[in-house]
């Protein structure tokens, strides 16, 4: 019994106590990850990252992807109808919001581009939105401004500030089908 003590007390002396902080030390290091993410069931994007880092125990649980990330969004039918890159990427799970960071580059099903330096991505309420400077591209139009907001998709958008951009001008005047050639306003 005496041996058994002894024995227990020189286990002690080589255990180490460690301070684990979940705000700064990931429970999961992924790197050179692809993976598809599922939403009810149905396969809806594609994933890939340099370098992967789930904080699940934080207080407000998040994955960060220090290196980059890449996001293909598919239709049901596994057509891509958008992508997403940015340098840096925060993904808080409890919140269902992306933060992106850095180079941010989105194109929507219509081949429109959304270049960014920060844009968040709110899941649950389906709308996209960023304070910062913004350019969207659409052919030979180029729409710039600060700060705008859009829905998940992409396809309907506004820009809070705009600032200088490039529209096609024609000289020639379009006619309309409806056009009236004579107004009168009767009292």
């Amino acid at each position: 019994m005496f041996l058994f003590l002894l024995s227990c007390k020189e286990k002690d002396k080589n255990l180490l106590s460690i301070v684990y902080d979940p705000e700064v030390v990931p429970t999961m290091i992924t790197d050179t990850v692809t993976t598809l993410i599922s939403d009810s069931g149905i396969t809806r994007y594609k994933l890939i990252a340099d370098v992967w880092k789930v904080f699940d125990k934080a207080k407000d649980p998040y994955w960060f992807f220090p290196e980059g990330i890449y996001l293909e969004r598919f239709t049901p039918d596994f057509n891509i109808e958008a992508t997403v890159s940015a340098d840096t990427a925060w993904y808080y799970s409890n919140k269902d919001l992306w933060r992106l960071k850095k180079n941010v580059h989105i194109e929507n099903m219509k081949g429109e581009i959304f270049d960014s330096d920060e844009v968040f991505w709110d899941q649950k309420k389906e709308r996209v939105y960023s304070d910062t400077y913004i350019e969207i591209k659409r052919g030979v139009t180029e729409i710039r401004g600060y700060g705008f907001e859009s829905n998940q998709a992409m396809t309907e958008y506004r820009i809070f500030r705009p600032h200088d951009g490039k529209l096609p001008f024609s000289d020639e005047m379009e006619t309309d089908s409806l056009q009236i050639d004579s107004v009168q306003i009767v009292d």
